[in-house]
């Protein structure tokens, strides 16, 4: 009988964590800029060429322009878009969407990746919410990627927060990831599941968590484009993701701007 063999995870020296803290950081101002870039009238195809000067103007090189023949420097997935909005010209933000941005940039041949989903103008309160309850989500998942730990409790911490606020759609199919040298490696990290499962995590590992939360249902749909994935519902949807790396200190967010201090603390890591 043959067990089936675990994905290889690349671990990371000190100072190639320190190199994707340069690439994580990079992101984190990226989308920082595109947060203040946000306004009705703009398009999503202005964002990604704001998001590719700031990249190419700071010494990084975009991660998803090219790769598998996408056509972005950002991913911009607006209202009922989850995930791989590609940037159009045509795609003009109105007041009371939401938009969300990913973005990846590599530094001296390290990525890091991250996205926020934004409200253009005011939000509703379910609008609100499902942001609240989504970046929370990331974050009770990012607080338990610590050394010791088991692949999946990030996923089981994912959900037991997005399930005690109510009725969500947690998005299947799509998924957290290993990054480091690529910006997609072993292993997925699902939003969902048991505890206790898949590989123990070691410091030096490096991940990219990122939950997909539907004010409706799970359920989704793939656009002809090839890439855009949409609410099979059409409802609302958003996403957040952070890079981080398993430390003796705790989870180190690589693309936050204060590397995860304050929303750690506040989950008392």
């Amino acid at each position: 009988m043959f067990r089936r063999r675990r994905p290889a995870i690349q671990m990371k020296t000190p100072e190639q964590i320190e190199l994707m803290r340069a690439a994580g950081l990079l992101v984190g101002r990226t989308l920082e800029l595109l947060r203040s870039s946000v306004k009705p009238g703009v398009s999503t195809l202005d964002l990604d060429r704001i998001a590719e000067e700031h990249i190419r103007d700071h010494g990084g090189v975009p991660s998803f322009l090219g790769y598998h023949g996408f056509t972005g420097t950002i991913c911009a997935s607006v209202n009922e878009e989850i995930v791989h909005g590609i940037p159009r010209a045509d795609k003009i933000l109105r007041d009371g969407d939401l938009v969300s941005l990913d973005c990846g940039a590599i530094v001296d041949g390290w990525h890091g990746d991250a996205a926020i989903t934004v409200p253009v103008t005011t939000a509703t309160p379910a609008q609100a919410k499902l942001l609240e309850v989504t970046e929370t989500s990331l974050w009770h998942g990012l607080a338990a990627g610590v050394a010791g730990a088991r692949l999946t409790d990030m996923s089981h911490a994912i959900e037991s927060y997005i399930r005690s606020q109510g009725r969500y759609g947690i998005v299947e199919g799509y998924g957290g990831h290993g990054i480091g040298t690529e910006m997609h490696m072993d292993p997925l990290i699902p939003n969902h599941g048991a505890p206790g499962h898949g590989p123990e995590l070691e410091v030096g590992m490096c991940f990219a968590v990122e939950p997909m939360v539907n004010l409706g249902t799970k359920e989704t749909e793939e656009l002809d484009d090839g890439w855009t994935v949409i609410t099979a519902d059409g409802a609302f949807s958003a996403h957040f993701e952070h890079t981080f790396a398993v430390t003796e200190d705790g989870p180190r967010v690589l693309t936050a701007l204060d590397e995860g201090r304050e929303r750690l603390a506040d989950l008392r890591v």
